[in-house]
């Protein structure tokens, strides 16, 4: 996509000027691991672009993070809120002051908000974008509840999660924190409480089953597996490459697509009513 690769080369320049958000997007910290990380974070990107199918709709980027994927599609002519909480809040505008120089950021509205407190009427989105956050969302089924009540009737959920069954990272979770899927965190702006999913990834098939009781019904066409073969591989061969062979190999092998692919990316509607 075109217009994702001159954000990209934009996005990289701001990289270079900004310590803070190099912390989280590590792209340019490693010229090694460049084209790895990239081509993850791409994937995600583009599948966020590719299904979204109005100009005009009225998008939702529930934890938004450093706001990077709101930031992109108001790069891209899309209104967008974007919601977030933690540091991540108080980097933005700093960000935005980069932005401006390419386009109207009035388009953007970000909030330092939480999902469980918002008031948002029924049927408000055309899209929600959470690009993980369901594994921070708790309890989740009041979060799914409470997205497929502001989605429109045709509206849709667009996901990218980290694969809940990916051996290699399941057992990195355990290592750094054990069994302890929910946990509870203090929030200084709020000033409240609040239960936070700690890692708490899950499964495709757990993640359908868990939409489908909230009215929300996953798309098993529109699923993607991203991410499996090592870093080592990107330097053999392009971004494009790689990406098609993985493409590949989660069509031929359903072994590595549920327990080897790291990343998903999936999409559901809001069943009819």
């Amino acid at each position: 996509m075109e217009q994702i690769e001159k954000f990209f080369t934009l996005f990289l320049e701001e990289l270079k000027h900004n310590q803070e958000l190099r912390h989280y997007h590590r792209f340019i910290n490693s010229e090694k691991l460049y084209t790895f990380r990239r081509a993850y974070y791409q994937q995600r990107l583009e599948y966020i672009v590719k299904n979204l199918n109005k100009n005009d709709a009225s998008i939702l980027d529930v934890g938004c993070g450093y706001g990077t994927t709101s930031i992109l599609l108001g790069f891209l002519g899309y209104k967008v809120i974007g919601t977030t909480l933690e540091y991540y809040y108080k980097e933005i505008e700093n960000r935005l002051s980069f932005w401006e120089n390419y386009f109207d950021t009035s388009k953007l509205e970000f909030r330092y908000e939480n999902l469980f407190k918002s008031n948002y009427k029924p049927g408000t989105f055309d899209y929600i974008i959470a690009q993980d956050t369901l594994h921070h969302l708790e309890p989740i089924n009041q979060a799914l509840s409470i997205m497929s009540s502001i989605l429109a009737p045709n509206g849709k959920l667009l996901v990218s999660e980290e694969n809940g069954n990916n051996i290699i990272n399941n057992l990195k979770n355990f290592k750094r924190r054990g069994n302890k899927r929910i946990i509870k965190i203090f929030d200084e702006k709020l000033g409240e409480e609040l239960m936070f999913g700690n890692e708490n990834t899950r499964s495709l098939a757990k993640w359908t089953s868990l939409m489908r009781e909230q009215g929300l019904l996953v798309e098993e066409g529109n699923v993607e597996y991203i991410r499996v073969l090592p870093p080592s591989s990107y330097t053999r061969k392009t971004l494009q490459e790689v990406i098609k062979k993985e493409k590949e190999l989660s069509k031929k092998s359903k072994l590595l697509r549920e327990y080897l692919f790291f990343g998903i990316n999936f999409m559901a509607h809001k069943a009819y009513e």
